[in-house]
């Protein structure tokens, strides 16, 4: 008999251990809970939530750096500008137009109002443009005359 008592105890050994283990589950499982697994993306592009938002929030980046881009290009040529301004020969050639052009405006104040060799009338072209001046006596009603000194500038476009 103690063979079959052996053979006994192993069926039941395990019944045992099935039924603790149902009591067990039985017990902790009460206070379980389980809900739905739930993915959402956070990228408005895959959710679809905020993605206006999102999208502007892209376009201003993208203009801010185009923006940038197109101002360093700006500053960098008008650098290159002021640089090529200030050279010695740039300064020089501003230096003598200046003077130039201070010499031939005393010349032609000199012709048109010197009281001896003050000439009547006189044109010269300057930098493509005709300038021409005379000397005219204007008089009024009451027999006044003044010398006026007339004045024309025509660009080059007429």
């Amino acid at each position: 008999m103690s063979e079959k008592n052996e053979q006994l105890k192993a069926p039941l050994s395990i019944l045992l251990v099935f039924i603790f283990a149902i009591i067990f589950s039985a017990i902790f499982s009460a206070g379980v809970t389980a809900d739905e697994i739930v993915h959402d993306f956070k990228n408005p592009s895959f959710s679809g939530v905020g993605t206006s938002a999102h999208y502007l929030t892209v376009e201003n980046q993208e203009k801010s750096r185009r923006d940038e881009i197109r101002d360093d290009i700006e500053s960098a040529l008008k650098a290159a500008e002021r640089e090529a301004d200030n050279t010695t020969l740039a300064k020089f050639i501003r230096n003598l137009e200046s003077r130039i052009y201070a010499q031939l405006s005393k010349q032609l104040v000199d012709n048109m109002f010197g009281n001896e060799e003050a000439s009547l009338f006189g044109q010269f072209a300057l930098e493509g443009n005709d300038i021409r001046y005379e000397r005219i006596q204007e008089c009024k009603e009451d027999g006044v005359c003044t010398e006026i000194i007339r004045l024309t500038i025509i660009d080059e476009e007429g």
